[in-house]
């Protein structure tokens, strides 16, 4: 790409800088906007309206991140919030639940962020298709769950599943098994935003389709993009006018994110005398959590203060590039060519919100399927699934999960599935490390810490009704005798 600069004054030499990036940086936005404007003219007319929102965000997108001047926090400003501005949950639980919680349900829409593919899982379409207890998938428990909640308080609490353009059409073929149940369910499609090249700053794609390999062109931007596309897709406004108030977001393959009553209830009533706009659930970090925000006061608001806004001289831990802002997420397309993604975080919108609140909740609220070792804890005996939901067994000692890791050849669903004959007990589990060929026979029960290292070319069987209590088993062994 070529920029030409004109109209530079003599000056002092930082003066002269600052007009050049400043030229640089509105000749970077004019190029981007002929270019979308020229993907438009691609657009079949049905969907050319959508796509014009699509980009008017995407251009204000950009235009803040060529803005970005550094971190986007003062490491000086930042505060630790006021006691009162994250309570435990025990205190909200103690208020107890009105009998007219009904009221408060009847208020409220459950928002699932649905656009995510099961790819990292080795599995096609959606991912909230994947099976993940008892055949039921993720969208089933989802639904299952809010059924429960309308059969119990004779409620009408509706279902609203943010799609991408990668989950839609999949979705929307699955819902017809939803039809009799006692749950209206909508949905409505997140942005659909352009691929940057990270050299010339420009789209990658020449075009709109998205056939073939068209689809690399294209991303959608994260879930904070759910503001503007729920505003866009008209949905909103219709359940304002049917008398919904609240929103309850998270996402779909988050199994321990259910509607809590105590919440709704203390966000409701405003106890404190002040409207509170934005509730964020937060729970105590463990040795598996290596993303994640902390929640900090920051000119007199709570703010969600991401890794990468730490400076290198405060950190515990290395994250790729971004800020509470924009996320800059770089990726490599199949052939090759190095592009740039600009998302933003739904919690983020937090300092936007006056009174905003945090619940420190039990670590039970936070039970994300990301990868096969999360997928072998919620298959297992340490959860009893009721109404759609997991709760942890009672029979577990103590309150935390096991630590689990399973190595690269468990990494996809299917070949996960072939190496379990049944799901092994792990009541007692406390850290699993598994690594090469394993198998694993029928009613193995795991307790305290268990490694089971196969060496490269050799493979490891664990044999039925086996019980391994603090083990650590490596070599070339074939059979693993009780």
């Amino acid at each position: 790409m070529t920029l030409y600069v004109q109209g530079l004054s003599k000056g002092a030499p930082n003066s002269s800088m600052a007009q050049f990036q400043e030229m640089m940086r509105q000749q970077l936005e004019s190029s981007m906007h002929t270019e979308l404007g020229k993907l438009l003219d691609t657009s079949l007319e049905p969907e050319k309206e959508a796509a014009r929102k699509d980009f008017k965000g995407f251009e204000k997108l950009f235009h803040r991140f060529l803005q970005f001047k550094g971190p986007a926090v003062e490491w000086p400003k930042i505060q630790r919030p006021p006691e009162d501005s994250i309570q435990p949950y025990d205190k909200i639980a103690a208020r107890g639940i009105p009998d007219k919680v009904a009221n408060s349900l009847n208020k409220l829409v459950v928002v699932k962020l649905n656009g995510g593919l099961g790819t990292s899982m080795g599995c096609k379409g959606p991912k909230s298709l994947i099976s993940v207890r008892n055949e039921n998938t993720f969208l089933d428990l989802t639904v299952k769950q809010i059924e429960h909640l309308n059969k119990t308080y004779n409620t009408d609490v509706p279902l609203v599943l943010m799609n991408s353009f990668n989950t839609d059409e999949d979705t929307k073929k699955i819902l017809q098994k939803y039809t009799h149940t006692q749950v209206k369910i909508h949905t409505f499609n997140q942005s659909r935003y352009p691929r940057i090249n990270k050299e010339s700053l420009l789209p990658v794609s020449a075009n709109m389709s998205m056939n073939g390999t068209g689809t690399e062109g294209w991303y959608p931007p994260g879930h904070g993009d759910i503001y503007a596309s729920f505003y866009n897709s008209g949905l909103l406004d219709q359940l304002i006018a049917d008398g919904k108030e609240y929103i309850f977001v998270s996402n779909i393959d988050n199994l321990g994110a259910t509607v809590d009553l105590h919440i709704l209830h203390h966000l409701v009533t405003q106890p404190n005398g002040k409207r509170c706009e934005f509730v964020m659930e937060v729970t105590d970090k463990t040795r598996a959590d290596v993303k994640g925000g902390t929640l900090i006061e920051y000119d007199g608001k709570l703010r969600l203060l991401e890794i990468a806004q730490v400076p290198k001289a405060h950190r515990l831990q290395e994250q790729s590039a971004m800020d509470l802002e924009i996320i800059v997420n770089p990726k490599t397309l199949d052939g090759g060519q190095n592009v740039i993604q600009l998302e933003t975080a739904v919690g983020a919108a937090i300092k936007c919100f006056d009174n905003a609140l945090g619940i420190n909740v039990p670590r039970s609220r936070f039970l994300p399927v990301k990868t096969t070792s999360d997928l072998l804890l919620v298959m297992s005996n340490l959860y009893s699934l009721d109404a759609g939901s997991l709760t942890m067994s009672p029979k577990r000692e103590f309150p935390t999960t096991p630590h689990v890791k399973l190595g690269s050849s468990f990494t996809q669903v299917q070949e996960y599935l072939m190496r379990f004959e049944s799901i092994p007990d792990i009541l007692e589990l406390d850290h699993l490390t598994v690594s090469g060929d394993v198998t694993f026979g029928k009613n193995v029960s795991l307790k305290g810490t268990v490694i089971i290292i196969a060496n490269h070319g050799d493979r490891i069987d664990i044999p039925a009704g086996s019980m391994l209590e603090n083990k650590i088993v490596s070599g070339n062994l074939r059979i693993l005798d009780h």
